[in-house]
């Protein structure tokens, strides 16, 4: 069973850096405001007291699922990835709506990476999945909640 995550190096080193925010700021934080709100007596109606301990609970979750996360991460160097003209995990393709004539253009990245706004697609989204092994000039259907859409594949970058 193969267990990885993948990953991109700026992936890794985003989740990388959500980490040590969690451990060096916000974990001591709450710690102090549960030590504040022990301070204002009796926990079982200690409202401020619960609320800490409910972000506590939180982040030390948080904490736990990126530790998992990077000790699975399959960290994936496009730029050292062979990849024989096609779509892989890691490349920016620009693709044509073959409805709409609109072009579009996304990079495939981990699920934790993934940001439609910033153009970041799953690797595991129905997108990339009808996109992976697809070259230039090649005619991808994808299948969306209102049914068919064809892609023409225009251009393929590993950087």
């Amino acid at each position: 069973m193969n267990d990885q995550i993948p990953m991109t190096i700026l992936g890794v080193e985003k989740l990388r850096k959500e980490l040590e925010m969690l451990k060096t700021i916000k974990r001591p934080k709450i710690i102090k405001s549960i030590i504040e709100a022990r301070q204002h007596g009796d926990l079982k109606e200690n409202s401020e007291y619960h609320a800490a301990r409910e972000e506590q609970g939180f982040c030390e979750g948080r904490i736990k699922e990126i530790e998992l996360k990077l000790s699975k991460a399959r960290i994936i160097d496009i730029t050292k990835v062979k990849n024989n003209g096609v779509i892989i995990f890691g490349s920016t393709v620009t693709i044509l709506n073959l409805t709409s004539n609109q072009e579009f253009t996304y990079r495939i990245v981990g699920d934790d990476e993934s940001n439609f706004k910033r153009k970041l697609i799953s690797i595991n989204s129905p997108m990339s999945r009808g996109l992976v092994g697809k070259k230039v000039s090649d005619v991808a259907t994808i299948k969306t909640p209102v049914g068919d859409v064809k892609y023409k594949i225009l251009k393929i970058e590993y950087n």
